[in-house]
């Protein structure tokens, strides 16, 4: 190894750390711990809407009939196909194959943007129908007087999960500029597989609301 790779992979190296084994295995580790808690986060959602569906289950197959299925089938397979060049990219980040790794990387963000874009019209045809949550719920051909409780977990749940697609989109551009910049090659890629689990997570939430919101009728 010559003497400027050498200090190109040591820069990288915090002091604490031993090697860049060693802060791999930390950062993996981190990671997990913080997808742990992003799983608690959405399970307690996943329980209360367990809940309240088995009290209000007309409601809830009620207020799926509003939603358009087929607008989540499309976000489903577009963040399913995101996973894919997400895992190809970190692959590539692996085999120090820069220009592909951005490819990779740039059709994630391209399938998150399409996931949003779709997202901002169901939102808007809700809000123009009166779907909205709670207190602002003001659609008038509600079947059942409690159909807003439905659209506060569409909304709660489907909301979140975007926040969370816009923060990973987020993160994918600064490890794509890191990419851009040499930062990452065979020996260093750890912001590179940490950003991709936490995609993956992203979509893996998405795959349990599409059948719990749209398919529930």
């Amino acid at each position: 190894m010559s003497t400027a790779n050498t200090h190109t992979h040591t820069s990288h190296l915090a002091h604490h750390f031993q090697n860049l084994e060693h802060q791999f295995a930390a950062a993996k580790l981190g990671i997990w711990l913080f997808l742990c808690t992003e799983i608690l986060m959405f399970g307690g959602l996943f329980v209360g809407y367990v809940i309240y569906h088995g009290i209000y289950q007309e409601m809830f197959a009620e207020g799926a009939k509003h939603l358009d299925w087929h607008l989540g089938a499309i976000n489903t397979v577009v963040l399913l196909l995101s996973s894919f060049t997400m895992a190809t990219g970190v692959h590539f980040a692996q085999k120090n194959e820069s220009s592909r790794s951005l490819l990779a990387l740039g059709a994630t963000v391209i399938c998150g943007l399409i996931f949003m874009i779709i997202k901002y019209f169901e939102y808007t045809h809700k809000f123009h129908l009166g779907l909205e949550p709670g207190r602002f719920f003001h659609f008038q051909g509600a079947e059942h007087s409690n159909l807003a409780l439905y659209f506060s977990f569409y909304f709660l749940m489907t909301g979140l999960h975007g926040v969370h697609v816009l923060v990973g989109l987020g993160l994918i551009i600064w490890v794509m500029f890191r990419t851009r910049c040499g930062d990452f090659d065979a020996n260093y890629y750890t912001a590179v597989e940490c950003v991709g689990l936490f995609w993956h997570l992203v979509d893996l939430i998405w795959i349990y609301l599409f059948p719990l919101l749209y398919l529930v009728g």
